[in-house]
């Protein structure tokens, strides 16, 4: 297995520019490819996860065109694919699989749909139940609940709310949300339970408003689109830098320095920009501009006890933060960690331990003390799952070398990563 050590480091000092984000590259491919019209769209992601999507809106019959340095051209097909006769291999993307499911299911069409092993792993029952009530023809291929998916032609019927779980993956709810204009009726979705990610979600609102379609909420429990709803294309989009990648490079500047990111800023429509409120808490001075945030070391990193539902994928940053804290930080309702590109709740005990932290895991839930000693060479699985790489990078700055396995999983969202990480510490 390929590793990478990173040497050790004492300060953080340099300013970068972030990739754009994940979740809105792949939620704007897939709504410009159902709009009526052209839309450009710029800063897109250039990932693995992305690269997913746009293999299979090709495949679907979407005209796509790279005209410049991540921007591309997509001609709309009107929520009505041209090719509905297609096998579909998504990798490990959630922000493609999950949507397309449910695309797929009103496309008229038939497809299958497969990942990646550990993507067959990641339930999606709760989705395809939801579908069902919309009156979705889907099938598993192997284990019920999971991947690989068998979509047939579909008789919609929305006359009745969908109801769907909130508290497993935002994602399902998502897609449900950006499929639905296509059945041209008016559709209600009931959340059952209390939502998790819910910036995440209003990602998603805003972007079906860009493309012409807007949702009515009533709070986080019930969600109407009306009848013939039509995406209509905007002509141009441009794709912000991505908050979670920022997470840990405003953390290095807190642990060590002054770091500066562009790309994203105070407005940003992404949940996780609130990261930076959390590193305020914990003693860092955080400063914003229209389009950059600025971190600066604090003079004492705080402990804190924090509900991260607002910013799960974030949180497993403020877990690298909680190894420079004066005590124990808890970071709760983070059950959705253990449905993403693998258990990060276990993982993240796991490896936290190996550079000497005391951890404690609960099943929504965990409690990190910081080293007496930082443990060196400390050797990090990441488990496929590129945050648990990008986040145990920042350990180098207790001044230790750290030594990472399968560095490469970045390319999911963040191929230049090391790269960039190594020209801000010292």
């Amino acid at each position: 297995m390929e590793q990478l050590t990173l040497l050790p480091a004492i300060r953080a000092d340099g300013r970068m520019t972030l990739p754009g984000s994940k979740s809105i590259s792949n939620r704007t491919l897939l709504l410009a490819a159902l709009a009526t019209g052209t839309t450009e769209i710029r800063d897109l992601l250039a990932s693995d996860d992305t690269a997913r999507m746009l293999e299979s809106l090709e495949t679907l019959g979407v005209k796509l065109e790279n005209f410049a340095e991540n921007a591309w051209r997509v001609t709309g097909c009107g929520a009505n694919f041209p090719n509905k006769n297609a096998d579909l291999f998504l990798g490990n993307a959630g922000t493609a699989f999950r949507p397309l499911t449910a695309t797929l299911a009103f496309s008229k069409g038939h497809y299958q749909l497969s990942g990646v092993a550990r993507m067959h792993e990641r339930p999606i029952g709760d989705l395809i139940n939801a579908l069902h009530q919309a009156g979705a023809n889907i099938n598993y291929l192997g284990n019920e609940g999971f991947p690989p998916l068998k979509i047939s032609p579909a008789d919609p019927d929305l006359s009745k709310p969908i109801q769907i779980r909130g508290d497993v993956s935002s994602q399902f709810l998502t897609a449900l949300l950006m499929a639905l204009p296509l059945t041209k009726q008016q559709a209600t979705i009931e959340v059952i339970g209390e939502l998790i990610s819910k910036p995440y979600i209003e990602i998603t609102l805003n972007l079906m408003a860009k493309f012409g379609v807007k949702v009515k909420r009533d709070g986080w429990q019930r969600f109407t689109i009306e009848a013939n709803s039509q995406y209509i294309s905007p002509n141009e989009i441009y794709v912000e830098g991505d908050a979670s990648s920022a997470s840990y490079f405003l953390a290095a500047g807190v642990i060590g320095g002054k770091v500066c990111v562009d790309g994203i800023g105070q407005h940003s429509i992404q949940g996780d920009v609130r990261f930076a409120e959390a590193l305020t808490m914990m003693g860092g001075k955080i400063e914003y501009g229209e389009n950059y945030i600025t971190a600066h070391k604090a003079s004492l990193i705080k402990a804190i006890d924090l509900d991260c539902n607002h910013i799960p994928d974030a949180a497993m940053t403020l877990a690298m933060m909680a190894l420079f804290a004066d005590g124990t930080t808890t970071l709760k309702n983070i059950a959705s960690w253990r449905v993403k590109e693998t258990d990060r709740l276990s993982a993240m005990a796991i490896e936290l331990r190996k550079v000497g932290a005391t951890v404690v895991e609960g099943a929504d839930f965990i409690k990190i003390t910081p080293p007496v000693t930082f443990t060196p060479n400390a050797v990090i699985e990441t488990y496929d799952d590129h945050r648990m790489a990008m986040c145990f990078s920042l350990v180098c700055l207790a001044g230790v070398p750290i030594i990472i396995n399968d560095p490469k999983c970045v390319n999911k969202t963040f191929p230049d990563y090391f790269s960039c990480f190594g020209k801000i510490v010292q």
